[in-house]
């Protein structure tokens, strides 16, 4: 089996292995405590705070541990916009951020603050200059993950940062992805990550608040980690996360030409061996090991199911898959493809045959999954001169879009295809079909039942 979905856990590294076990006989009591036991625990915990520290790039006193990635970025966003509550109760983040941070901004919004959603390019950035026109009187804080989780951008962190700044805005960065592969530069005011992305058991977050930050807890205060993360720590865990984020930084230059060169080979040949497919993704700022691609006419579930009766583990952003009935937010908010989606995510020490034997059996899964779906001719009125009304009320992706390639040349150069759908995939795959196959996208119209998407034949 070849796990290539890192994106999402990366397997336990040795080390942490190591340093989990051989803590386990060391790290067992509370270190708030004064007798031998409660001294030997801390001086433990004070060793992973200072080499998590140094791998991040800040003060020991600056880091704390937390239960997960997502509790460091809830209560990052919530201190910060509690500390700075009389500037005001602005939010900026990205609309590419991890659900932890669109959560946070929507529990904000909730409680009566306003949030701004930075748009990104079609490759999945962002712009200092966008965030810089973002920018209130009232901004409280600012969000902006170190590289998308789904297609693996990496976002201009250094120089949003630089404008926040300049504004007197602290900036959070959400580090998860890239925190095993190096320090975040610029000047961040505050930053989290998650120890299973890099090799760590699961269950350890970092939340690091640089000094001067104006921060308010938020609940109820407890003693331990500065009042930031209750609760008596899982010592073990966290010793093996320090040691793990240590020992994969030591690979990391090294793996990461390696899997750069992996992943580009899988995004140059994909394209020549599967007809009708859009890679996604800056194509140069992005990390080392992620390329994800979609694929036209494909149901996503099943693409997944069937790479996994192969021997591969991935992942997707599409909407067909059993986890979601939307299409993913990051795909949507960079316009590409969702239909088919496949995110290959190479953990270190992924094997170059693994990667090749993937490109081996990739098309003629495609193909299977295609032929499966393929649908007879679509029935179509015709409701005036050169139109042509495509019913696909109550079909899932890739449905719509199948049926829109097989009636495009039943209308002439000019001519256009109301497709009338109810999958809110449509609104995302059609554009993206259409710029794909050189046709003009014309709009959408409210219609009595779903919506009417309006294609023009151009060829």
């Amino acid at each position: 089996m070849s796990y290539f979905d890192a994106a999402s856990a990366v397997p336990l590294h040795p080390v942490a292995r190591q340093a989990l076990l051989a803590s386990l006989d060391e790290g067992w009591a509370d270190p708030a405590r004064l007798h031998k036991e409660g001294r030997r625990a801390r001086l433990l915990l004070d060793a992973a705070r200072e080499a998590a520290a140094g791998a991040v790039g800040c003060r020991p006193d600056e880091l704390v541990f937390t239960s997960s990635g997502t509790q460091a970025v809830h209560t990052g966003v919530a201190g910060a916009l509690a500390g700075r509550r009389r500037v005001g109760r602005h939010l900026i983040v990205s609309s590419v951020e991890h659900s932890s941070v669109l959560h946070s901004a929507e529990a904000h919004e909730a409680d009566g603050g306003t949030t701004t959603r930075v748009a990104v390019d079609r490759g999945g950035a962002v712009s200092a200059a966008s965030y810089e026109r973002a920018l209130r009187a009232d901004t409280a804080l600012a969000c902006l993950q170190s590289a998308n989780h789904e297609v693996g951008t990496e976002q201009p962190v250094a120089e949003v940062a630089e404008v926040c700044r300049a504004a007197g805005v602290p900036l959070l960065v959400d580090a998860a992805q890239s925190l095993g592969w190096g320090p975040v530069g610029g000047g961040w005011s505050l930053l989290t990550a998650s120890a299973h992305k890099w090799g760590g058991p699961p269950g350890v977050g970092l939340l690091v608040v640089r000094k001067g930050v104006r921060f308010a807890l938020r609940g109820p205060v407890d003693e331990r980690e500065s009042g930031r993360a209750a609760g008596f720590g899982n010592l073990p865990a966290i010793v093996a996360a320090a040691a793990s984020l240590r020992a994969v930084r030591a690979e990391a230059a090294a793996e990461a030409v390696r899997l750069r060169e992996l992943t580009e080979r899988i995004r140059a040949r994909v394209p020549r061996s599967v007809p009708d497919v859009e890679v996604v993704g800056d194509p140069v700022r992005r990390l080392p090991g992620v390329v994800t691609f979609s694929c036209l006419y494909v149901d996503g579930e099943t693409l997944l199911h069937e790479l996994d009766r192969e021997g591969f583990s991935v992942s997707s952003g599409s909407s067909c898959t059993s986890s979601t009935l939307t299409p993913s937010h990051v795909l949507k908010a960079m316009g590409v493809l969702s239909e088919g989606n496949v995110r290959v995510s190479l953990p270190a020490g992924t094997p170059e045959e693994d990667v090749e034997r993937f490109l081996s059996v990739l098309p003629g899964v495609v193909a299977g999954v295609r032929e499966k779906l393929g649908a007879p001719p679509a029935p179509g009125t015709a409701a005036r001169p050169g139109e042509l009304v495509l019913d696909t009320l109550g079909k899932r992706c890739p449905l719509p879009v199948i049926e829109l390639a097989k009636v495009i040349g039943d209308v002439p150069v000019g001519g256009t295809v109301r497709v009338l759908a109810d999958d809110e995939a449509a609104r995302l795959d059609i554009p993206a079909w259409c710029e794909m196959r050189g046709q003009e996208y014309a709009g959408e119209e409210p219609a009595e039942r779903g919506t009417a998407y309006l294609v023009r034949r151009i060829s």
